[in-house]
């Protein structure tokens, strides 16, 4: 039993079918291939932005830290939340590839920035002065770190505050299918129709090998973005083979039915750990649960092989109440949750 993570498990059928078929013949290399064409065209369609200028990168890190060198001079004050991967999770790359750009972090329950404090942050920035930089682009997660969903109009709020100072809004999404799933909207009122400039829209979490995209919704934010991809070495020359993984899981709606599969995993052993005396740290509302459980449930969980991680660093001997993190993926095994739910609830 794995609820480690939704990096985990394994690609879907249908990305490893693609796959397959991109290998058959020659083509033209480094993107100029009839895939990589296509793959863009389904993916502005699929957002309804059809100017939107469409890439491909192997990792969500890469994706976020080019992202961010693209919005941000290197003397530029990048916000986002205190709990956001750019800043926990992607060893300083969001501010190597920037060139020294600063991440300033900002507190906010359940893995969400709110307006006013945004607000505040951004005018105490632009009051900085030469000594403290400047202010240059705002991201956030959808989902976040914790599991949660910025509702459209979340977004949107969001976007106001950043565009009232001049300031771009970057979506890290990683897990952008949960999200979207789950708020039971389109993509485009998730992006840019609620003030998103640049997204990161992952495939890895849900079903890929290894492949995200990233879209600029104003091609003017990316000017010499495919430079910028080169110098970093995620211009492939073999780059159909990224491009068909994204193609398989967006072209006909998959990426939406893969994401709501592991969403309702995530909601059973929600259900089970409050079933069995355990509480909830954050809203269940993508594929993480964030949680406290009892110590026998974790003893329990652990002696039958669960796998997960502890969302804290301190020991947990003694403890009545365990912190954990499980996450589902699409492929997690309906048994497997079942079995697991049946630990948690005792």
């Amino acid at each position: 039993m794995n609820f480690a993570s939704d990096n985990s498990w394994g690609a879907h059928p249908a990305v490893l079918a693609a796959l397959a078929r991109a290998n058959e013949g020659a083509v033209m290399g480094y993107g100029a291939d009839p895939v990589t064409a296509r793959a863009e065209a389904v993916i502005r369609d699929a957002l309804e932005a059809p100017d939107a200028v469409v890439r491909f990168v192997a990792t969500g890190t890469a994706a976020n830290a080019l992202v961010c060198a693209q919005l941000a001079p290197s003397f530029g004050r990048i916000y986002c939340h205190e709990d956001a991967h750019i800043e926990t999770s992607e060893c300083g790359a969001p501010e190597f590839y920037a060139h020294g750009a600063k991440l300033v972090t900002l507190p906010g329950a359940d893995g969400k920035l709110t307006p006013e404090t945004l607000r505040k942050a951004l005018e105490a920035g632009a009051g900085a002065g030469l000594n403290g930089g400047r202010n240059a682009m705002v991201s956030i997660t959808n989902a976040t770190e914790w599991g949660t969903v910025y509702a459209p109009d979340e977004v949107a709020a969001l976007a106001r505050v950043a565009h009232e100072a001049g300031l771009p809004l970057h979506m890290d999404g990683a897990r952008f299918a949960n999200a979207v799933a789950s708020a039971g909207c389109s993509a485009a009122e998730m992006t840019w129709r609620a003030g998103v400039d640049a997204l990161c829209l992952g495939g890895t979490k849900n079903g890929a090998m290894a492949a995200e995209a990233v879209l600029f919704f104003d091609p003017a934010h990316a000017e010499g973005f495919d430079y910028r991809c080169k110098q970093a070495g995620h211009v492939f020359s073999k780059q159909r083979f990224l491009a068909a993984q994204m193609l398989a899981l967006i072209e006909d709606g998959l990426w939406l039915q893969l994401a709501a599969c592991a969403n309702a995993k995530a909601q059973a052993l929600a259900e089970a750990v409050t079933a069995g005396g355990g509480r909830l740290l954050a809203p269940v509302q993508s594929n993480a649960v964030f949680a406290e459980i009892p110590a026998e449930a974790h003893e329990r969980a652990r002696a039958a092989g669960a796998l997960y991680h502890l969302w804290t660093d301190r020991p947990v001997e003694g403890l009545d109440l365990v912190p954990l993190r499980l996450v589902t993926a699409w492929d997690t095994p309906e048994a497997e949750v079942a079995r697991m739910a049946g630990l948690l609830a005792g």
